[in-house]
């Protein structure tokens, strides 16, 4: 699937592409317990789009890493497009 085709509310997203920005790791309070949440920029030849990366997997990329996200899903935040790698989702970075 390329970004552009990306909607809010879509579920079981596999995509992939370069990571070209990466904002954070900053501390957080959720329900779960304290954790790390960071923003990274994926992009492909169709477009951009912001990806949340939390915990473990902010350590798993770096800028210009290309990575497959399988499982994901699509929100809005802040009028803005995330992807969100979720509970059930996978981030690996392709070779």
């Amino acid at each position: 699937m390329k970004i552009v085709e990306l909607k809010p509310g879509m579920r079981r997203v596999d995509v992939g592409g370069t990571i070209t920005k990466i904002e954070g790791p900053r501390d957080v309070q959720t329900k779960f317990g304290p954790g790390q949440v960071a923003t990274a920029t994926l992009t492909d030849e169709s477009g951009e789009v912001k990806v949340t990366l939390w915990n473990e997997n902010i350590s798993k990329v770096q800028v210009n890493d290309k990575v497959q996200i399988e499982n994901g899903y699509v929100d809005s935040f802040r009028g803005e497009l995330q992807l969100n790698v979720g509970r059930y989702g996978k981030l690996t970075k392709a070779e």
